[in-house]
């Protein structure tokens, strides 16, 4: 094998290990969205919501499980693609562009469903509670990364 076919196929295999190792830390690793935890915690536990809000935020949260199960399972299958395109090609080639594209744009949607569920939820709130709940969604995505 000649050095630059040797060289080419370490710089593959690393690029390999790199994605590979990210999407692992990113299934095992990485714990819930921090907006998610600050908003349950806040939702459950400190804005005392009535029996009514709690019917209303109950029904928003299975909706938007079911969508949020959707748009995963999309972004599982554009990896998926991701990967056979980087076997395919060995490099950043037009398959490859094309996969990360479609996954950015399923990214984009997961975040616009999600901002969309935010304000559904913000919509049961009363002005006390949403004065609340807004500030802990100006933290969670302010919030420096540990």
């Amino acid at each position: 094998m000649s050095d630059r076919r040797r060289l080419l196929l370490i710089a593959v295999i690393a690029f390999l290990a790199a994605i590979a190792g990210a999407f692992l830390g990113r299934v095992f690793i990485a714990g819930p969205a921090p907006v998610e935890n600050e908003l349950h915690a806040l939702l459950h536990h400190e804005l005392d919501l009535d029996s009514a809000q709690q019917t209303r935020m109950d029904e928003i949260e299975r909706r938007f499980a079911v969508r949020k199960q959707a748009l995963e399972l999309e972004l599982r299958a554009d990896n998926a693609r991701l990967a056979d395109a980087i076997q395919a090609e060995h490099g950043y080639g037009p398959a490859v562009g094309a996969a990360v594209d479609r996954s950015h744009q399923a990214m984009g949607q997961l975040q616009k469903e999600t901002l969309e569920h935010i304000f559904a939820m913000r919509a049961v709130l009363t002005p006390d509670q949403a004065a609340k709940f807004d500030a802990a969604v100006v933290k969670a995505l302010t919030a420096k990364e540990p």
